[in-house]
C-alpha cells in the first residue's frame, strides 16, 4: 500500500485531503506542522510526502530538503495557494510536482496516481 505523509496546517483541510486519499485506497498519515512531519519521516518510511508551502515553523520547501536528506526515495508533490511560491517549490526541488489552491479532489488524488501510475495502493491488487 502506497503510504502517504500529509502535511498541512488547516485543519479542516488537512482532514478533507486525508479522507480523500484514505477513499481512493492510500494509506494516509497527517501532521499539522513541518517539526511533526519531520518527526513522523524519521519514525518512518513514506512513499510520498504531500506537503503544503506556506506553514509555521518550517515551511514545506524545507521539510521536504530535510525529509530527502534522511530518505531521497519518497516522491514530493507541494500544495499552494500562492503562485510565486509554486514557483520557488519548482526552482528548489525540479522533481517535485505543485498542485495550486484551489483543486477539486479528483485533480489531487489524479496527480497522486499519476506519480505511482500504476503502484497498486491496495497491496495484492
Amino acid at each position: 500500500m502506497v503510504r502517504v505523509l500529509l502535511a498541512e496546517d488547516d485543519e479542516a483541510m488537512r482532514t478533507y485531503l486525508a479522507r480523500a486519499l484514505e477513499r481512493s485506497g492510500y494509506d494516509v498519515s497527517t501532521a499539522a506542522t513541518g517539526l511533526e512531519a519531520l518527526a513522523l519521516v524519521e519514525s518512518g518510511t513514506f512513499d510520498l510526502l504531500l506537503t503544503d508551502i506556506v506553514m509555521p515553523e518550517m515551511d514545506g520547501i524545507e521539510l521536504a530538503q530535510k525529509a530527502q536528506a534522511l530518505d531521497p526515495a519518497p516522491k514530493v508533490m507541494f500544495i499552494t495557494g500562492f503562485a510565486a511560491v509554486a514557483l520557488q517549490a519548482n526552482d528548489t526541488m525540479p522533481e517535485a510536482r505543485v498542485l495550486s489552491k484551489p483543486f477539486h479532489l479528483k485533480d489531487l488524488v489524479g496527480q497522486v496516481d499519476a506519480l505511482f501510475s500504476g503502484a497498486s495502493r491496495l497491496g495484492n491488487g
